[in-house]
């Protein structure tokens, strides 16, 4: 009797475990998706094909930010790829503007998700090539 009682207490016990661990990760899961899924955000980072640099979107005027992170401290920089708003009336709003990645990893399609207007954006280690155009 010893010997079952023990038995079903060690059974409890894992079960009580496993089911922790489950909530766990559930939430974990749960808590990654509510970041992702944020709405209502003025910057978002868009990952570029080298892995030391993402492109950082002010979300509200298109003001777009080159990001490269680095182990030595003198290769980390930002420089911007537009100085200016591209709204003319100031109408900010958080998530009007989004980047869609093509099929050239150094170019990016910016939507004005409001009026439409949409902008070919290319980053580059290479400053001369660093450009944002209107697509009319």
């Amino acid at each position: 009797m010893k010997n079952l009682t023990t038995a079903l207490i060690i059974i409890l016990i894992s079960m009580a475990a496993v089911t922790q661990v489950q909530g766990q990760n559930k939430s974990d899961s749960q808590n990654k998706k509510n970041i992702n899924g944020l709405t209502n955000i003025k910057y978002r980072l868009y990952p570029t094909d080298n892995e030391w640099i993402f492109i950082k979107l002010n979300t509200q005027n298109g003001l777009i930010t080159q990001v490269q992170f680095d182990l030595k401290a003198d290769s980390r920089y930002q420089t911007p790829l537009n100085t200016l708003s591209l709204l003319e009336n100031g109408n900010e709003v958080n998530d009007r503007f989004t980047l869609y990645p093509t099929f050239n990893i150094y170019t990016f399609i910016l939507l004005d998700q409001i009026d439409g207007r949409m902008w070919q954006v290319n980053w580059s280690e290479v400053a001369d090539e660093r450009d944002i155009i209107l697509i009319e």
